[in-house]
């Protein structure tokens, strides 16, 4: 499990271009252009448009001379009804880009209008992945937020308005052609933000490295994304000015996409998700309570992995007892941004747990986890959490 065979043979896919520095988010206009743009749909929450990150992406366009209009009636996770929403736009504005300009939820927002403007249909219509018809506009990620790794992935997560759940729909016709990667966009994050995704970039590092779909070049960024992010966000949330800090956390998240695009996560995620839908619990919050009690879990199946993992942060233990040990340190981690650390302080009835158990077993990511996980496992690892 530590390392995958390579004799098996194995793919990688890395599709996006990455445009790291401070004060890179100016070269948009030239980016755009040099993907033959003259219009783009700049997609943004309303969060990151009151901040002025989103002005400051349009005068960039504009002074390339690209015409731009902004798509931004959505929020923190959003739904099919938010994205034929803004396909509704696309399709009058006619773009010949695309930009996800904010967080997850900007740049996920942006592929699923993507996928129902280039492919048409209705976005269950990709639930999965390779389900894309046909080529796809180009895009480019700017991220103001470090968690996700959207922009790094050809996922977009899109919850059904009807039910709750959340979809992932991927093609690599969806990945972003680009991304930016200035940290001077995520300074404005409050603390509780980059907690919630700073973790959740945690548990994708922690997920992937282990994940049934593991390869040996997926886990060099798995582990680096891991490295960076264990020692780094501690200094985040402890100065959110701490500017090299934050920068090691960005570049981490990206990372921990890439390693997603390549191994897929595990049971961690398929219990979070669940969470999300029945309590809207938010999924740094929900995959960050469970990743813990997911990890003591595997351990039996990738305790070598985990131990490799703690030696990163400096704590060297055998493979019988990493699991105890990570999930110990993630339970800190968790603790220092101030999150919660079980389904009763988060006000999550016991009874749930049948429901919350069946939910799970139908997410996909469950299906990558080192260990087989059954409907009662779902259930047990509910109970740990109480």
């Amino acid at each position: 499990m530590t390392h995958p065979d390579a004799s098996a043979g194995f793919e990688f896919r890395a599709a996006t271009r990455l445009v790291v520095g401070r004060g890179t988010v100016a070269k948009l206009g030239t980016l755009a252009r040099d993907l033959g743009a003259t219009r783009a749909l700049v997609v943004s929450d309303p969060g990151v448009v009151r901040a002025g990150h989103t002005a400051t992406g349009l005068a960039a366009l504009a002074s390339s001379g690209i015409a731009t209009t902004v798509f931004d009636q959505f929020g923190e996770n959003p739904t099919t009804a938010h994205v034929e929403a803004g396909t509704q736009v696309a399709r009058e504005f006619r773009p010949d880009l695309i930009i996800g300009l904010g967080g997850g939820s900007s740049m996920d927002c942006a592929k699923g209008i993507n996928f129902l403007l280039s492919c048409g249909g209705r976005m269950h219509d990709y639930h999965g992945r390779g389900k894309a018809t046909g080529p796809m506009l180009p895009s480019i990620a700017v991220p103001t937020t470090a968690g996700t790794g959207s922009e790094t992935q050809s996922f977009a997560l899109i919850t059904d308005a009807a039910t709750g759940m959340k979809m992932a729909c991927g093609d690599p016709r969806a990945a972003f052609r680009v991304a930016i990667l200035d940290v001077h966009l995520t300074l404005t994050q409050p603390p509780r933000v980059a907690a919630l995704t700073g973790i959740d970039a945690v548990s994708h590092a922690v997920e992937s490295h282990v994940s049934r779909a593991a390869t040996p070049a997926s886990q060099i960024f798995s582990r680096e994304a891991w490295r960076l992010l264990a020692i780094n966000l501690p200094r985040v949330f402890a100065d959110g000015g701490d500017v090299a800090a934050r920068e090691a956390v960005q570049l981490g998240a990206a990372w921990a996409g890439l390693a997603i695009e390549n191994a897929m996560l595990g049971a961690a995620h398929a219990l979070a998700n669940p969470l999300t839908a029945a309590h809207h619990v938010v999924h740094g919050q929900a995959v960050g309570l469970m990743l813990p009690h997911v990890v003591r879990f595997n351990a039996v199946s990738c305790g070598t992995a985990y131990a490799e993992l703690l030696h990163d942060v400096g704590i060297d233990t055998g493979p019988e007892t990493a699991g105890d040990e990570l999930a110990t340190w993630l339970f800190r981690l968790l603790a220092s941004a101030s999150l919660r650390t079980s389904l009763t302080a988060l006000g999550i009835p016991v009874a749930n747990g049948s429901a919350l158990a069946t939910a799970a077993a139908t997410q996909w990511t469950g299906g990558f986890n080192p260990r087989p996980v059954s409907i009662d496992d779902f259930a047990h690892l509910y109970e740990a959490a109480r």
